[in-house]
C-alpha cells in the first residue's frame, strides 16, 4: 500500500520535471532560433552599441582589438546576449505557464501583470542608459584624458562595460516591481516604506557608486530614478492596499448578508 503511495507521489514529480525540461527547450530553441537570425548581423550591431562611444572619440581614434580571435567572437557574443534579450517575452511565458497552474486565482491575477511590468521596466532601464547615460558618461570619460594619452578602447572590454550598465539600470528599474512584492508579502508596509525615505535615497546613491564608473554624473543618472522608481512603487503600493481593503470589507460584507438571509 505504501509502495502505491509513493508511485503515486514520484509520478506528478516526474510529470512537472518533464514539463520543465520541455519549456526549457522551448527557450533554448527560441533563443537560438534569433541568434542564428542575428548572427550576420553582429557587426552592424556591434557598431550601433559603439555608437555613443565613437561619437565622442577623439578624431582618427578607433577602438581595438588585444585579443587575435576578439574582433570574431565579440561580436557573436554580442549577438547572443541580443538575443536573449529579444526572447524575455517567450521565456517570461515559459515561466508563466510552468508556474500559473500551482497558483491561486488571485496570485495569477497579481503575478502576470507584474510580470508584464517587469519586463517593460527592464526594457526602459537598458534604453534610458544607452540613450541618456551612455552619451553623458562616454563624454565626460573621452574628455577626461589626460593630454597625450589616446583614447582607444578594446571592444571585448568594450562589450563587457556596456553589458554591465545594462544590467545595473535594468535591475534598478525594478524597483517599484521590488516595492509592491513586498508590500503584496505582508513584509512591510507602505507608511514603514514611506518612513524609510531617507535611507533608500542614501541606498540608491551607494548602489550606483558601486555599479556605475567612478563618476558622479553616471552615479547620479542611476540614484535620481531609482529613487523616483521608488516613489512611483510607493504610490501604486498604496493604491495596492486599498484596493486589498475594500476588496476585503465587501466580502466581508457579502458574507454578513448571507448570514442575515
Amino acid at each position: 500500500m505504501s509502495q502505491n503511495k509513493s508511485e503515486e507521489a514520484e509520478q506528478p514529480f516526474i510529470s512537472h520535471l518533464i514539463e520543465l525540461r520541455n519549456r526549457l527547450l522551448k527557450v533554448i530553441l527560441c533563443v537560438l532560433a534569433v541568434f542564428l537570425g542575428l548572427a550576420a548581423y553582429a557587426n552592424q550591431i556591434y557598431s550601433f552599441l559603439a555608437g555613443p562611444l565613437m561619437k565622442h572619440m577623439p578624431k582618427n581614434s578607433t577602438m581595438i582589438a588585444i585579443d587575435v580571435a576578439s574582433p570574431f567572437f565579440t561580436p557573436f557574443k554580442l549577438a547572443l546576449v541580443v538575443a536573449v534579450f529579444i526572447s524575455v517575452p517567450v521565456i517570461l511565458y515559459q515561466f508563466w505557464a510552468f508556474v500559473a497552474p500551482g497558483l491561486y486565482k488571485r496570485e495569477r491575477r497579481m503575478i502576470l501583470p507584474l510580470l508584464v511590468a517587469s519586463t517593460l521596466l527592464f526594457y526602459l532601464g537598458v534604453a534610458f542608459a544607452y540613450f541618456v547615460v551612455f552619451p553623458l558618461v562616454f563624454g565626460f570619460l573621452t574628455a577626461a584624458a589626460p593630454a597625450g594619452v589616446a583614447v582607444m578602447t578594446d571592444i571585448t572590454k568594450y562589450l563587457d562595460f556596456v553589458l554591465t550598465l545594462f544590467f545595473a539600470f535594468g535591475v534598478c528599474f525594478e524597483v517599484p516591481i521590488f516595492t509592491i512584492v513586498l508590500v503584496w508579502t505582508g513584509l512591510v508596509t507602505p507608511a514603514a516604506l514611506a518612513e524609510a525615505r531617507p535611507y533608500v535615497i542614501v541606498a540608491a546613491f551607494i548602489i550606483g557608486m558601486l555599479l556605475t564608473p567612478p563618476d558622479a554624473i553616471s552615479q547620479t543618472l542611476l540614484a535620481l530614478p531609482m529613487w523616483m522608481l521608488f516613489e512611483l512603487g510607493l504610490l501604486c503600493s498604496r493604491l495596492f492596499v486599498r484596493k486589498a481593503d475594500a476588496a476585503e470589507m465587501e466580502a466581508s460584507l457579502n458574507i454578513i448578508h448571507k448570514q442575515d438571509d
